[in-house]
């Protein structure tokens, strides 16, 4: 068992943490989650926060944060889905302590400084998985909405 499985209290099983704004959920972050799955056996998803996503795309998401936490929960596509820390970019990965940071194929936000911010909370064992896109000429929000 590593360290960092065990606040979740599983035993050897891997948390992985996923984080997006997932403005509606369609095939394109079924993708994501399904690929989380295989690496993972504790998925927590991180719903970013309405002023986040404002700061970071320039826009208003299409539904706020409330809205958007129930509509990952409702599809059962995590164990655990989360608000971000309006705060503390890192608050969540510093609380649940995943073996495994998912990155969708075009986030670029948060990550530049991600690997050293892992070494100082202690966890160098923390992986970083980027996922592949699943017809992301189609499946992407911005291009849905």
């Amino acid at each position: 068992m590593t360290k960092n499985s065990s606040y979740n209290n599983k035993g050897s099983k891997k948390t992985g943490m996923l984080f997006g704004t997932f403005d509606i959920v369609h095939p394109g972050h079924l993708h994501l989650f399904a690929q989380a799955r295989k690496h993972s056996d504790y998925i927590i998803a991180v719903i970013a926060r309405d002023k986040t996503v404002e700061r970071v795309k320039g826009r208003q998401s299409k539904n706020n944060e409330l809205s958007r936490l129930r509509k990952v929960k409702k599809y059962k596509i995590a164990e655990l889905v989360v608000l971000g820390n309006l705060r503390d970019k890192y608050a969540t990965i510093k609380k649940y302590r995943p073996d495994i940071i998912f990155l969708g194929y075009d986030q670029f936000v948060f990550v530049d400084d991600l690997i050293t911010k892992l070494d100082e909370l202690a966890l160098k064992r923390t992986k970083i998985v980027r996922l592949k896109p699943h017809k992301p000429e189609i499946y992407k929000t911005s291009k849905m909405i």
